[in-house]
């Protein structure tokens, strides 16, 4: 059923991956041109880029939030047929993982080649969704089994 608390862990991952669309991730600012690069689900570059400015395509990110945010909502209405829920769910897991892996190639190597400086770059808020995503992920995870477990136990008694 909808109501379910795996439900609402699985919606959850949803508004996260969502808000990953629209919240920054990575940002640097270079002290010889005042310049602030930021790192977003769409592209990596100066945050008012004039004309000729280096950008770095990062639409990866994007397409994989996406995913995992559709993986999700169709896990959802999987209810009445827990082991592909199950299945779905590892599937979320390693669409997440692989978005966690894109977000930090793109702000640990290439934002840190494009902003030569000695300082590190500031991770920010949407740096760390994937990672509340994916232990929501593992929480649905555990009580759809936790669910199969219990329909298990329940055909053994008839």
């Amino acid at each position: 059923m909808i109501q379910r608390v795996q439900s609402v862990f699985l919606f959850l991952i949803v508004l996260a991956m969502i808000s990953l669309l629209y919240l920054p991730m990575w940002a640097k600012t270079d002290p010889a041109s005042g310049q602030e690069y930021v790192l977003n689900a769409y592209q990596l570059g100066p945050v008012d880029a004039a004309e000729g400015a280096a950008t770095t395509n990062t639409i990866f990110i994007a397409i994989l939030a996406v995913a995992a945010a559709a993986i999700a909502l169709y896990e959802i209405f999987q209810y009445k047929n827990r082991l592909t829920q199950m299945k779905l769910g590892m599937l979320n897991s390693l669409v997440m993982a692989g978005l966690m892996g894109c977000i930090f190639y793109f702000s640990s190597y290439v934002g840190e080649d494009l902003v030569k400086t000695q300082s590190e770059g500031d991770y920010l808020a949407g740096f760390y969704i994937p990672a509340v995503g994916l232990l929501c992920n593992v929480l649905a995870n555990r009580f759809i089994k936790r669910d199969e477990d219990l329909v298990r136990s329940m055909d053994r008694l008839r």
